[in-house]
């Protein structure tokens, strides 16, 4: 059995966004026939983002615009896995928030509160709101005593403009000026990846993880026990690959290299 018919063999599928699927509004090549393919074979399959913005719904809409009819259950989001973590850290506890819609709502629904007087916690995400206000607020609430989680620790992420600053960029500030490290719930974090293989339904050696960062995706799945898929639609490229003291199992130019070529 070669490399790729391995990889179509895996029973379960968790596959990045960003740079995988899609770059902003434009799908990419090959993701039509890849998704079809899943169906097709019945396979199990959950596209698990680091993005903190949207909800599920607002996921499977962005995807429906696009053409691509994937159910709301096929959805993980870092805001999730953040609203989940806390919930289970520290119920009925309160927050300041940077971040975007998707954030607040996951959070909004497990109970945890909004305040901007004395929060328990700083939480950070992805949002176009960020301004230096927001750092002064944020640093001051942690060095009184709040606790510092941010959804996710990419530090770039692609877009139809190029590479743009993500969520760790926008807590470097914040961690900075406070002398505090904030907690990252996302891929990498195993907390992530094990949630997502319990929504799949399988094993860890019956899954792949398919992504376009070597930092998040690739040593999260690797970590995890997942065999690893990079594609070089997002951010890195094969050069970049050298950077790293480990290695994906597979290297494809897109997802649409998986499903087998009809005849």
């Amino acid at each position: 059995m070669n490399h790729l018919e391995e990889l179509r063999s895996k029973k379960g599928f968790i596959c990045d966004m960003d740079g995988v699927i899609y770059h902003g509004n434009r799908l990419l090549p090959g993701v039509t026939e890849f998704v079809d393919w899943l169906h097709r074979e019945n396979k199990s399959f959950l596209f698990l983002t680091n993005s903190s913005e949207r909800s599920p719904r607002e996921l499977q809409q962005k995807l429906g615009r696009m053409g691509l009819d994937v159910d709301e259950s096929h959805f993980y989001t870092s805001a999730l896995a953040t609203a989940a973590f806390l919930a289970n850290q520290s119920p009925g506890c309160t927050a300041y928030v940077i971040g975007a819609p998707g954030l607040v709502n996951a959070l909004y629904d497990v109970g945890i509160t909004m305040n901007d007087v004395d929060p328990d916690y700083v939480i950070a995400g992805e949002t176009t709101g960020y301004n230096y206000e927001t750092i002064i607020k944020a640093v001051g609430y942690v060095q009184r005593g709040a606790r510092l989680i941010a959804t996710n620790s990419d530090l770039t992420g692609p877009s139809e403009q190029g590479i743009i600053p993500a969520c760790r960029a926008l807590v470097a500030p914040i961690e900075l000026a406070t002398g505090k490290q904030a907690y990252y719930v996302g891929k990498p974090n195993p907390l992530m990846m094990r949630t997502g293989l319990r929504m799949l339904g399988v094993h860890s050696e019956e899954a792949a993880m398919i992504g376009d960062r070597m930092d998040t995706d690739i040593v999260a799945g690797m970590e995890s026990g997942l065999d690893t898929v990079l594609v070089l639609s997002g951010c890195t490229s094969r050069s970049d690959v050298e950077n790293y003291a480990y290695r994906p199992r597979h290297i494809l130019s897109g997802v649409g290299d998986i499903p087998p070529a009809h005849v």
